[in-house]
């Protein structure tokens, strides 16, 4: 006998209007990525351009918070059954990889800066990096709300604030070309970014491989898990035990379950993972087992 139940177990609900609302932000970050960019290469400065390599990966990273949100919502099809979750890791996973190719490249240009430091424009550098400062200030307190009880939205939130740190460090950058004509600040500030970018996709990079590969979640012990199943009464036996995360926040789990002929314990095991081990999607096989039983059939 195999049964299936789907039980959603859901994080709270961002509302339509955050999410409206963090699309704008994603437009006006691109937008502010591409003032920095250019102001950058105007000003010569490469922390101006590292911060608007940073901004342009976090505001993608805004951008798959959008989509997900939206495919989110869509139903499984006869192709997707496992609905399009997924889509929100693959997306993580290639912006991930761009962040690293892009820490990468201004971790050499920032290196390259503070051995031969090159005049800057302090004045340019601290006014575009004001505005920045205001901006993610302003895109981080919109996802601040829903911090607290979404991951996706705690990471936007954390990426944001990032990125604000990052423009007060070119901000004292710019002011140390003003006021004490000293520019391999530029550099060092372009190597702090460039540090926080590669180790930030390096930390995230095997979290996201784990769900691709089916991994189990590190927050389940099989073992464990095994021996409560094994404690519910009428279970004699628990075997091909599969575990696997089909989402950051979902995991699924496949078992085949020895008991005694007419006992009904698919609503206890599937209340046990629930409850004790946070698994709301399980597929059950009971098989018969009434050797050495006193059960009445």
């Amino acid at each position: 006998m195999e049964a299936h139940k789907h039980c959603h177990h859901h994080h709270e609900a961002v509302d339509e209007k955050s999410v409206r609302l963090l699309l704008i932000s994603f437009i006006i970050n691109m937008g502010l990525s591409a003032v920095e960019f250019i102001g950058g290469i105007v000003s010569g400065s490469m922390a101006l351009i590292g911060d608007a390599l940073h901004n342009t990966s976090d505001a993608l990273s805004i951008l798959i918070a959008v989509i997900a949100f939206r495919i989110g919502n869509k139903k499984a099809t006869e192709k997707y059954t496992y609905g399009f979750k997924r889509a929100e890791v693959i997306g993580g996973f290639v912006n991930l990889i761009l962040l690293f190719i892009s820490g990468s490249y201004l971790l050499v240009e920032g290196i390259f800066r503070l051995v031969k430091p090159e005049p800057i424009s302090g004045a340019m550098i601290v006014v575009i990096s004001v505005l920045a400062l205001i901006i993610d200030a302003a895109t981080a307190k919109i996802s601040h709300h829903h911090a607290a009880h979404n991951s996706n939205m705690k990471m936007v939130f954390l990426h944001n604030f990032a990125d604000a740190l990052g423009s007060f460090g070119v901000i004292i950058s710019g002011f140390c070309v003003m006021w004490f004509n000293v520019f391999w600040v530029d550099g060092m500030v372009a190597i702090g970014i460039a540090v926080y970018m590669i180790l930030q996709a390096i930390i995230s990079f095997p979290d996201i491989v784990h769900i691709l590969m089916n991994a189990a979640p590190d927050d389940v012990d099989l073992k464990e898990l095994e021996k409560a199943i094994l404690k519910v009464e009428g279970v004699k036996g628990v075997h091909h035990i599969h575990l696997w995360r089909v989402s950051e926040h979902d995991s699924s789990l496949e078992c085949h379950i020895e008991a005694c002929k007419g006992r009904d314990l698919l609503v206890d095991v599937k209340t046990l993972l629930a409850e004790q081990f946070n698994i709301m999607h399980s597929t059950i096989q009971i098989e018969d087992d009434c050797a050495d039983c006193d059960c009445e059939l």
